[in-house]
């Protein structure tokens, strides 16, 4: 911990996630530590990335949790069906969706000749990202544009909307190395999407069938693993 603030050049972490759980260590003495850590006052808060329920539960016993990380988007909606979303608001966490977009899908902007470098980009080796899927997926790209042009925004734009409008605890993390991009994605806060939105976008993309797994077999492998293991 020293060497890394040395690093950053400051005296505390405000926010220290475990990005990963590790099935090996039980969460209990992770939360100890950062207990201590916190005591010391080299570290604010403490956070949890794709934790199951069970795992934000022990965690939160020893030393309050105040952020799970978790990829959560109009197509990935498992924090809704396993309990995480759900033990969030029970215990007073905040919940912060990677991948808000898709991974960049849900902007409409990736289509099946799209390519991904495999040595910057781990998009290249998802599922979800083949050409066949990202073929295959394009119903959802079509609802949302159209969607989109009739509230004079852009897909992204709905996607970080809904999301928002789900929790009052959700804060969506897009990632961008575009500054439009950027700019796009900070104009979703000004869009609103009302009770009769949400119902018409639900009701639209549940009759619609997503294709391919949102990580590859081995990150799946080491997350599934986590949670057999009591993460």
């Amino acid at each position: 911990m020293e060497g890394s603030l040395k690093r950053l050049r400051t005296d505390h972490i405000d926010l220290y996630y475990q990005h990963r759980v590790d099935p090996q260590v039980p969460i209990e003495d992770v939360a100890a530590t950062i207990k201590d850590l916190i005591r010391e006052g080299k570290v604010l808060r403490f956070g949890l990335s794709e934790a199951s329920a069970r795992t934000i539960r022990r965690a939160h016993a020893v030393q309050p949790v105040t952020a799970i990380q978790t990829e959560y988007s109009l197509m990935q909606r498992d924090p809704e069906k396993n309990g995480v979303l759900a033990t969030c608001e029970e215990l007073g966490i905040g919940f912060v969706p990677w991948g808000p977009v898709g991974q960049g899908y849900l902007s409409g902007k990736i289509d099946a000749r799209t390519k991904f470098d495999p040595k910057m980009d781990m998009r290249s080796a998802f599922p979800r990202f083949s050409p066949e899927n990202i073929a295959a997926n394009l119903p959802i790209i079509d609802f949302l544009r159209s969607f989109a042009e009739k509230t004079n925004a852009t897909p992204a734009q709905i996607s970080l909307a809904w999301l928002l409008a789900q929790k009052p605890f959700i804060v969506p993390i897009p990632g961008t190395r575009n500054i439009d991009h950027l700019h796009e994605n900070e104009a979703a806060i000004n869009v609103r999407l009302t009770s009769e939105d949400l119902q018409q976008i639900d009701s639209a993309l549940s009759k619609i069938k997503v294709h391919g797994g949102r990580m590859n077999e081995e990150q799946m492998s080491r997350y599934t693993h986590g949670r057999g293991n009591g993460a």
